[in-house]
């Protein structure tokens, strides 16, 4: 396991180092090497935190973060959810292969909301174009190919409310999401019907539009 430790707001500790290393071990035996494992530990206010971040040896990334008034049990806290959560998906994990096809290049962007909530939609710039939203934050992320079922573990591996990735078997790119009501939804891209397209024409769109 290749196994790296950041601290944040601390003194680095040895430790401690030692400590969620040990915890890590638990994941280990699951999985074969290599294993890729970082680890942040920080302080915030009266709160420890603790970040985990692993890539396993198919690509698939697990992600957890806890904090508590305690380092250790913050540590014990965020090993044990992750443990579960490879106990309850550890056969779809290891069936997983890699995909063959390059992964598709996405760009994210964080718009300010006072930029879209506030500002005047329709007021021109000296240029005579409408002024564009501020943007606070870019960065770039792949779209890995997977099968719906694979989104949906690595969303939830994650821990997060979405993930875009490119479909396996149509190869376009989709968007699985964690509903209100517990369930899934799916959005995937479909072509024009040609009625729509002839449409746009009329209106005046591109036609590739």
């Amino acid at each position: 396991m290749h196994f790296s430790v950041t601290f944040r707001h601390m003194e680095p500790s040895e430790p401690l180092k030692d400590y969620a290393l040990d915890k890590l071990g638990k994941i280990k035996k699951y999985f074969p090497d290599p294993i890729q494992a970082h680890v942040v530990l920080g302080t915030e206010r009266h709160l420890h935190q603790v970040d985990v971040n692993i890539t396993l040896h198919n690509g698939i990334v697990l992600k957890s973060r806890e904090a508590t008034e305690d380092m250790y049990s913050s540590i014990d806290l965020v090993m044990a959810k992750i443990e579960r959560q490879v106990r309850k998906y550890k056969d779809k994990i290891r069936s997983h292969k890699p995909a063959a096809s390059p992964s598709f290049s996405l760009r994210h962007q964080v718009v300010a909301a006072e930029s879209v909530e506030t500002g005047p939609p329709t007021a021109p710039t000296e240029a005579g174009a409408p002024p564009k939203p501020r943007v606070v934050k870019r960065s770039e992320f792949s779209a890995k190919a997977m099968t719906v079922d694979e989104a949906v573990m690595q969303m939830n591996l994650l821990e997060n409310d979405f993930l875009v990735f490119q479909n396996s078997m149509s190869h376009d790119i989709n968007v699985v999401y964690r509903r209100r009501d517990g369930n899934y939804g799916l959005i995937e891209a479909a072509p024009a019907r040609p009625e729509e397209r002839a449409r746009d024409r009329v209106r005046g769109s591109p036609p590739d539009a």
